[in-house]
């Protein structure tokens, strides 16, 4: 078993030591090109401390402030072993392979590299070069007279199926892999690719603590046991020391560890966010939650370019991205983009719009899940505003760390309820991430502003019965990340205020949920409402909603000409587990009774068979009139 990494602090190199130049062994020129033309004057901290470490080849465990240039820190290392090798790489072998959590970050990572790899002439002119060779037929392409060449390919999924993925690979013969585990593991289970111990030289995990989380372990163990033991393996993140008990697991041989961090402000304790990054909590009941955000908006000076809003799920994203821009002051809604992006989009839908926030010249709001909240660098972030802290608190800091990125200023606001929520400032404390309190005056939300923002949505919401689905499939989501939270003890169902909650959503009326089944309050919310009469805009779903009315109508009726009760087939379903196992206990109990009473009908005198058949019609004109009340406003299983 391989050792855990040796601790090996490392202080801020000198000036003249972070010099591109002073680097032993030196830089190639066209590298000192890329990054002079990158605006890099000077190696940051980590970088300096990295670089040497991976180019003598040694195996790194790099725990770095947000925004500090770790990306560089791996990718100029990587290339220059790749460079250096004293012969070219086989076709079909891979020399190194950069992996990454989520699409997003591989897609950023690749085009780093795409930036600098254009600098050096046999790595550019490859492709050109392999696309001759292809059309010619040969197999093999002649080794280039002006040096090695490396060939990158991104693999993400989404886009391109695995059969071009494979196709692309076996055509152009990449060296260098940067990629998801999954797509990267079903590269590799081809016997086309080849990963020997001739060839392959690097293994980088970025944001490797979330690749050594659960969701990640079995594919990260195939990849591994896919790859030659004797190679260079880094580990970098923000958090990576949180994982250092699984760090053992990616066989990594006497690893330097180098923590960068910063010194907090009277000097005595290491802050793990950039000091040009401001964070900071506002205390708020749910109803004030997004009112508060159009305060801090139109407070700040100067007014935030982008703003990254941050919600706890997907449905939420779906449900906030048409109502969020009403609650805004009238000169804001007009000059903010709203751009939704989570993980449930399809991955041409990401990439575009990523990359239309990314590239927005005028003031835009991303509001995203934790997809976006590691490792992307985008330009221009001054604000990250966390409706709800994310259910695993190493994602926190991350996501703060997208503002103040390179030194630029940046503030990072979480919004917690008045209570029990509160302890998550000292629990925060604890994880040495400090968070200062938000008190300028101009912050506060009134009772009358809270009102006014719930106004506006619910306005929103009844001009379109489809919203107020998709409020209620968010709200049910958004209930179940909250009772997830791995801070379990500040973080509590039972604290909830349910009705404030519905208010701060604009819901119509509270869904039906186990958690409100012992509420007393009033589940209508004080909201008068037609529901025969609220219809979808959609004139399709609108014609299969009076559809299901009337089949419905019909099948209470023909319920009440049978003899008995009959077995029906539920017209709700279950939204969650423990409902859709009691609904399958109910139905099987439901055709055991039937049985039963048909054996007990067969029994009964003619007198006796009237007076069941009387007493069950009472009973379905109950049933009927509760049906009645409930119609409509159930809805079928969602997903988070």
């Amino acid at each position: 078993m391989a050792p855990e990494p040796q601790a090996a602090p490392v202080k801020a190199a000198a000036s003249s030591s972070r010099a591109w130049e002073a680097l032993t062994p030196p830089l190639a020129e066209w590298i000192l090109d890329a990054v002079s033309s990158m605006g890099f004057k000077r190696m940051t901290p980590v970088q300096a401390s990295t670089i040497p470490q991976f180019m003598k080849h040694k195996d790194v465990v790099v725990e770095a402030v947000t925004g500090s240039g770790k990306t560089l820190a791996y990718l100029i290392p990587t290339l220059e072993k790749l460079l250096r090798l004293d012969e070219e790489i086989k076709r079909h072998h891979v020399g190194a392979i950069i992996l990454s959590p989520t699409r997003e970050l591989a897609t950023q990572i690749y085009g780093v590299l795409q930036s600098i790899l254009a600098f050096h002439e046999p790595s550019s002119a490859a492709m050109k070069l392999l696309d001759e060779s292809d059309s010619a037929g040969t197999e093999e392409l002649s080794p280039s007279s002006s040096g090695p060449r490396v060939v990158a390919q991104l693999l993400v999924g989404g886009d391109t199926s695995t059969t071009q993925d494979l196709s692309h690979f076996l055509k152009y013969s990449p060296s260098l892999l940067v990629a998801t585990p999954g797509r990267l593991l079903e590269l590799l289970s081809s016997p086309l690719v080849k990963c020997p111990q001739s060839s392959f030289e690097v293994l980088v995990l970025d944001e490797a603590d979330r690749l050594l989380d659960l969701g990640f372990r079995e594919d990260l163990q195939k990849i591994l046991g896919r790859l030659p033991k004797q190679r260079r393996t880094g580990l970098f993140s923000a958090s990576v020391s949180e994982a250092v008990g699984e760090i053992v697991r990616v066989g990594l041989r006497n690893p330097v560890k180098i923590a960068v961090k910063v010194k907090g402000i009277n000097g005595g304790q290491d802050r793990r966010t950039p000091s040009s990054l401001q964070m900071s909590y506002l205390i708020a009941p749910a109803s004030h939650k997004f009112p508060a955000i159009s305060k801090i908006l139109s407070a700040l000076e100067p007014s935030p370019n982008k703003i990254i809003i941050f919600l706890s799920t997907c449905a939420a994203v779906d449900y906030f991205q048409h109502v969020l821009l009403s609650i805004l002051p009238s000169p804001n809604r007009q000059s903010f983009t709203l751009i939704p992006l989570h993980g449930k989009h399809p991955a041409k839908a990401r990439i575009k719009n990523l990359a239309v926030f990314a590239n927005s010249s005028t003031p835009s709001i991303l509001l995203t899940t934790d997809v976006a909240a590691r490792g992307l660098d985008i330009p221009q972030t001054d604000l990250v505003i966390q409706v709800d802290p994310p259910s695993d608190p190493k994602v926190f800091l991350h996501r703060c760390g997208r503002a103040g990125r390179a030194g630029r200023k940046g503030l990072s606001v979480v919004l917690l309820q008045p209570g029990r929520e509160e302890d998550y400032i000292s629990f925060l404390e604890v994880r040495k991430t400090p968070i200062t309190p938000l008190t300028r005056p101009c912050f506060d939300v009134t009772d009358e502003d809270a009102r006014a923002a719930t106004k506006a949505i619910r306005e929103i919401v009844l001009s379109d019965r489809a919203f107020n689905d998709k409020a209620k499939r968010g709200f049910v989501s958004w209930v179940r990340s909250y009772s997830k939270h791995q801070a379990s003890s500040i973080f509590r169902i039972g604290d909830l205020d349910w009705e404030d909650l519905g208010n701060a959503w604009g819901l119509l009326k509270l869904p039906k949920m186990p958690e409100l089944k012992k509420w007393e309050g009033d589940k209508a919310l004080g909201v008068d409402i037609n529901w025969n009469a609220y219809a979808y805009k959609d004139k399709k779903r609108e014609e299969v909603r009076k559809e299901a009315i009337a089949e419905k109508t019909e099948v209470s009726i023909t319920a009440d000409m049978a003899p008995f009760p009959r077995v029906k087939k539920q017209l709700k379903r279950a939204w969650s587990d423990k409902l859709d196992a009691r609904d399958e206990r109910e139905l099987r109990r439901s055709k055991k009774r039937t049985k039963r009473d048909w054996e007990k009908w067969e029994k009964m005198t003619p007198a006796e068979r009237e007076k069941q058949q009387e007493l069950e019609r009472m009973i379905d004109q109950v049933k009927a009139k509760k049906a009645e009340e409930d119609k409509l406003e159930t809805f079928e299983g969602f997903d988070d």
